[in-house]
């Protein structure tokens, strides 16, 4: 998937069940990689793939992708570089998947971290709730934001790393304005596609944001202003 992956179990589970998870990625990998020419996306975007012979999980992310366009009035938008690529969500859900697989096998308490996309279960080692750094946009080594909790998804969406690279569909060009958008809520498939829907918006996507419901952000201009929800509150 292009980026490292990990999960730490305060409690519960086992080496065969960290197996069963890290199987799990390297399958998402190979079905939704836009690098690997017989992935799915790959063989399905040069009309090799028919949707009917797709795997489920590809049918299902393509469906969210399309609800997803819709939500986002057009700015989440799989073939926004003129090829598919549902990354967007992809990283996201992925993660998302693998937390429920370790809560239904009683691993209650868990963290797994896929390049800042982050869903906690349950409490860390320390017995306290997980504490989740968001990265800062201009020093790798620092946090500009930390958030607490029991059950959260975290997932952020920059240019920090890859420069303005999140394409705003309506323009075909690179949005500007924000350098990272972080969304905290229930469900990281849809908080990953959200936070990189704000971003393509450009500073349209702070006002966005505000009317969400049931999600939380935390949003860096390029000009270094860090704006929060009302309702979010840093961890002590």
């Amino acid at each position: 998937m292009g980026t490292m992956i990990s999960v730490e179990l305060a409690t519960g589970g086992s080496a065969a069940l960290l197996d069963e998870v890290f199987a799990w990625f390297d399958e998402v990998d190979a079905r939704f990689s836009t690098f690997k020419a017989g992935s799915e996306v790959c063989r399905f975007d040069r009309g090799e793939l028919a949707l009917a012979d797709a795997s489920a999980d590809f049918r299902s992310v393509l469906s969210r992708c399309a609800d997803l366009w819709g939500e986002t009035d057009g700015y989440f938008d799989g073939y926004a570089t003129g090829r598919l690529d549902p990354s967007g969500f992809v990283k996201g859900w992925s993660v998302q998947v693998a937390s429920d697989r370790l809560l239904a096998a009683g691993a209650t308490d868990h963290c797994v971290n896929a390049g800042g996309d982050v869903r906690v279960r349950g409490h860390a080692p320390s017995g306290r709730p997980w504490r989740i750094g968001i990265r800062h946009p201009w020093n790798a080594r620092a946090a500009c934001h930390v958030v607490s909790g029991t059950d959260l998804a975290v997932a952020t969406s920059g240019v920090y790393e890859r420069g303005h690279h999140v394409v705003d569909p309506r323009r075909g060009r690179p949005s500007t304005g924000l350098r990272s958008v972080t969304l905290i809520g229930p469900d990281l498939g849809t908080a990953d596609a959200y936070a990189t829907a704000a971003l393509a918006m450009g500073p349209a996507g702070v006002r966005w944001l505000g009317d969400l419901v049931g999600y939380d952000c935390v949003v860096v201009t390029d000009e270094g202003r860090k704006l929060t929800s009302p309702a979010l509150s840093v961890a002590a």
